[in-house]
């Protein structure tokens, strides 16, 4: 059975995800940000006595790749993202400055995330769906059988991710996920970068900036 397990971590209040099967586990996005945010995922895995075999970021925005260099120390594992957000990869720790966050470069990926990708986990299968407008190279991971949506960035409770940092698009994102998301069923847990869980029916009923009449 899978379990999608948050830790919210950083200034930023980001949600790092832990994705297990009781033996296996994915790391996604890990914005630990301190010794304690660290401890309290570690202690997580101990306790259960899984072991880490992957290390995704959904993109390359500071708050979801904070503890890619942690990851690497502790687990022994390199992050893995879509290549068209290396460049938001390299430069987290001078954006770091701006927002006096100090962030640790991250290790160099050698393999890519790219749209249609399977990521194993056990008996499951997370499909890697491209999603950008958010970052250029934003991907989704999508466990049809469970039914769960690890989205990152790309779609929140009621709302959907900010457009104003470089590399965003308004009309790219709301087409990504207008056709990528939304087809899918209507029960699919959305897990989120920031914020609380969703399900695809309730932002494609409610969502304000999904509804026809947006941005027109």
């Amino acid at each position: 059975m899978l379990r999608c397990v948050p830790f919210i971590c950083n200034p930023f209040q980001e949600n790092t995800w832990l994705l297990h099967d009781g033996r296996e586990a994915l790391l996604v996005d890990p914005g630990c940000w301190n010794t304690a945010e660290e401890h309290r995922l570690e202690a997580y895995v101990t306790q259960h006595g899984l072991r880490v075999v992957r290390c995704l970021n959904t993109h390359g925005h500071i708050d979801h790749v904070l503890g890619n260099a942690w990851a690497h120390r502790r687990f022994g594992l390199l992050p893995e993202i879509h290549a068209d957000d290396l460049e938001l990869l390299h430069r987290a720790p001078s954006i770091g400055q701006l927002y006096g966050v100090p962030c640790e470069a991250s290790p160099e990926p050698t393999s890519h995330l790219t749209d249609g990708d399977e990521v194993c986990l056990g008996d499951l299968r997370f499909e890697v769906i491209h999603v950008p407008g958010h970052s250029p190279g934003h991907v989704a991971l999508y466990c049809r059988t469970a039914g769960h949506l690890v989205g990152g960035d790309v779609l929140f409770q009621g709302s959907i991710g900010r457009t104003d940092l470089p590399g965003g698009d308004l009309e790219q994102l709301l087409r990504s996920i207008r056709t990528r998301l939304l087809v899918l069923d209507d029960a699919v847990v959305v897990h989120s970068g920031h914020g609380p869980d969703t399900t695809i029916g309730a932002e494609r009923r409610g969502n304000p900036f999904l509804q026809p009449t947006s941005f027109r």
